[in-house]
């Protein structure tokens, strides 16, 4: 087969050199387009369920609404785990598909299944599908700080929901922004209790006016004299005197009004959480792109569409800061095994000039490594795969072995081409280039093929390894087929225009080549006369070898150095908002002393529409360092030693580290030991005592115990005999405790393209 294909390509050698023209222009179109990213795509298929359940205690959430989804979730086909996290008003479930399964498909049968599921649910709980988005998929975060004496915490966070999100959103590639910090603005009516029982006026009468409050209706059409007019009833207002002179009821001719019972005004909504910058109070946001989009290009789109929106800000919004783009990572890595490719493109061609001594062969040979290349390329464009660290790792081990096959074709063609020219009737050049070819092409796809049969195994690995490892694998074995494939068609037709004219034919080998020989043969004679003792250094070595081996560190990957750090801040479970801000403004502070920081972000608690059930004694903080003489680990140590005097316990690490270590392990670190249990004292017992077993093993650091304690709650019982007596229904009770207590979101008021919630519950005091 070899023989034909190379015969076929001598005798074609336009077509073959002008196929070559087009794959390699073709290639490099491919490069450009293709999607750049950190990691192949580790994207299990998962649906995220988000449930907001008002103001539940977690036991609450998890029996009404948890178990319900979970046990609706499971049995579906595909389906290979259902987890879930309940907290204080919020339900997270989970549901986990098998590898290769149809995201679209997934969504579909999670949503037949909630059809079916929301009649069990308590009234107004609605799950929500969370968007398809990536594991790896936040790209950046986006801090707006502002000057207050100018501008107030509710205006930034209005202009960050209602300028930036929608405008971030609207590019191709956003999965979702999600923002914390500043105030969100609502319109909050008090009632007061007394003022109603006074008047003599029923709860229910003033939320049946408020829900009629601010709202158009349609009056159909009018005709006139031959016109039709659109009949448009309005009464749309954000007015708070409007509001406050609501009508709610009529005592004999006098109208009472909402403002006489109640106290209205424009109030931030009662927050879960929290953001600032530099120590100095911000609106945050996260961009999270979708699993297929490019990560770099889809960042530069985020910058340009931040600069237009900065050149337009309002007054006192000082200039958006980016805390943490993914893209600087992803093209610093990618410019690293860029410039090992190109190094060592370089290292090849040099040796192969010092070993040829021949600008042609030479030129012919290393041809192998950049049409190889670029037809991995157009491989990787067909398998929809992206540059990443990965793939250019399988083609950085690649880039040696790309030339072999070449250099041994051109090698065996300049021999027997010196040899033809000094018979006496030479043979044509065509027949002698196609023999030399055909009689070194067995060894050739024998020992391609030995390597391709090493890295065949990659394929096999389950799970994360083989999403991870398996892009690295195809890369090093195309890349490999394909310089076979050149050195069978290509080289033998560059050989056939290059060499047969060569003034150095010959020659012979070169003076290095000659001395190699020469030190060869010297070494064989003396390795044959100690055959023994060589093969028993050589078992000895092996066995050595071996051992050591086991004593090797491992990991599943090596250290990033991403020039951000990821701390975490966890307090005890019951913390206030308040108190968090506090300490999560004290650990700012400690982390800006050091010399490396430049800046630092934090979030606490969790934003309106986060897919994480953190409380709000948990602070994620993003420093950003620059260069220094200090390494990494020593910015982490003196970082460690500043946060330790917090009543907290702190775990540092990095972005895209910490989001790997949470996908193998559940949690953000590199190990993770989980008990299991039924009795929850028992289980913190034994938490406490491997913690105390662990702690002296050297090299762990940031040694904690998940903080899973009951929070402080304040129950009200129902006197079931009480309410028998004043004739009131114990659901009745418990529901207008819940409206008055907690607030019922009654309506939205529409402003434009922005809406608020008007609410309604009783005093602070």
């Amino acid at each position: 087969m070899f023989d034909a294909l190379i015969r076929i390509s001598l005798k074609q050698r336009l077509i073959v050199l002008a196929a070559t023209l087009l794959l390699v222009i073709y290639g490099a179109i491919s490069v450009r387009k293709m999607p750049v990213d950190v990691f192949p795509d580790l994207n299990k298929p998962t649906i995220t369920l988000l449930t907001e359940a008002g103001g539940m205690a977690p036991e609450e959430v998890e029996q009404l609404v948890t178990q319900p989804i979970e046990s609706a979730m499971s049995g579906m086909p595909g389906v290979t785990r259902v987890r879930s996290t309940s907290g204080i008003g919020l339900a997270v479930v989970y549901v986990e598909f098998e590898w290769g399964t149809d995201i679209y498909r997934n969504r579909q049968q999670v949503s037949e299944r909630l059809n079916l599921v929301r009649e069990q649910l308590p009234e107004g709980v609605l799950p929500q599908l969370g968007p398809i988005s990536s594991i790896m998929g936040e790209i950046l975060l986006l801090a707006l700080p502002a000057d207050p004496a100018k501008v107030s915490p509710m205006q930034v966070r209005e202009y960050a929901d209602w300028v930036v999100r929608p405008r971030l959103l609207n590019l191709p590639g956003v999965a979702q922004v999600i923002t914390i910090g500043g105030q969100v603005r609502q319109y909050r009516v008090e009632i007061d209790p007394a003022q109603l029982q006074a008047l003599g006026i029923e709860r229910e009468r003033v939320d049946a006016a408020l829900r009629d409050f601010g709202s158009n209706t349609s009056g159909g059409f009018l005709e006139t004299q031959g016109r039709e007019y659109l009949i448009r009833q309005i009464g749309r207002t954000t007015r708070i005197e409007d509001l406050s002179n609501l009508v709610v009821a009529v005592k004999g001719t006098q109208p009472i009004l909402l403002r006489q019972v109640a106290k209205v005004e424009v109030a931030p909504a009662i927050k879960r959480g929290d953001g600032s910058y530099k120590g100095k109070p911000a609106v945050i946001l996260s961009v999270q792109k979708q699993p297929s989009a490019d990560s770099v290009q889809l960042t530069r789109q985020v910058e340009h569409a931040v600069e237009e929106l900065a050149r337009n800000r309002p007054a006192g919004i000082e200039a958006p800061q980016f805390l943490f783009k993914q893209a600087d990572f992803i093209e610093h890595s990618i410019d690293n095994v860029v410039e090992a490719l190109r190094d060592g493109a370089a290292l090849v061609a040099l040796i192969l000039f010092l070993f040829l001594l021949n600008l042609r062969t030479t030129l012919i040979s290393l041809t192998a490594i950049p049409v190889a290349l670029l037809t991995t390329a157009v491989v990787f464009q067909l398998f929809g795969l992206s540059i990443n660290t990965m793939t250019l790792g399988g083609l950085a081990i690649a880039i040696g072995e790309l030339v072999d096959d070449a250099v041994v074709g051109v090698e065996n063609v300049v021999r027997r081409l010196r040899e033809n020219r000094h018979l006496a009737s030479p043979q044509p050049v065509l027949e002698v280039i196609a023999k030399a070819s055909t009689e070194v092409r067995s060894g050739v796809v024998y020992a391609t093929l030995i390597v391709v049969l090493v890295f065949l195994p990659l394929f096999a690995l389950p799970g994360i390894e083989g999403r991870l490892f398996t892009p690295l694998g195809l890369a090093y074995i195309v890349s490999i087929l394909a310089s076979m494939l050149v050195a069978t068609t290509l080289t033998p037709v560059m050989c056939y225009w290059l060499l047969p004219k060569m003034k150095r034919l010959d020659h012979g080998d070169s003076p290095l080549v000659r001395w190699l020989k020469a030190g060869d043969e010297r070494l064989l004679r003396w390795s044959f006369r100690h055959a023994r003792k060589l093969l028993g250094g050589a078992a000895l070595a092996v066995v050595f070898a071996g051992i050591a081996v086991a004593w090797f560190p491992r990991a599943f990957l090596p250290p990033f150095n991403e020039g951000t750090l990821t701390v975490n801040v966890l307090l005890n479970p019951g913390t206030s908002l308040a108190e968090s801000n506090r300490i999560g403004t004290l650990a700012e502070e400690l982390a800006l002393q050091v010399p490396e920081v430049t800046q630092v972000g934090r979030r606490t608690g969790r934003a309106e529409q986060d897919e994480h059930a953190e409380g709000v004694h948990y602070t994620e903080m993003d420093v950003d360092l620059k260069a220094s003489e200090r390494s990494r680990a020593e910015i982490i140590e003196d970082l460690r030693s500043r946060l330790a005097t917090l009543p907290a316990a702190v775990n540092i690490g990095q972005p895209i580290s910490h989001r790997l270590d949470h996908l193998l392990s559940g949690v953000r670190a590199q190990i993770a030991l989980k008990v299991y249990g039924d009795d929850l004292d028992t289980l913190r017992a034994v938490a406490a005592r491997l913690r105390g077993k662990l702690a002296g093993i050297d090299g762990i650091a940031d040694l904690q115990i998940e903080k899973q304690v009951l929070i402080p709650q304040l129950k009200i019982r129902i006197d079931y005999d009480a309410a028998a007596r004043y004739g009131v229904a114990p659901g009745a009770v418990l529901r207008g405790l819940e409206q008055m207590i907690e607030g019922e979101r009654i309506t939205q008021l529409i402003e434009g393209n922005r809406r608020f919630d008007l609410l309604v519950r009783l005093p602070e005091t």
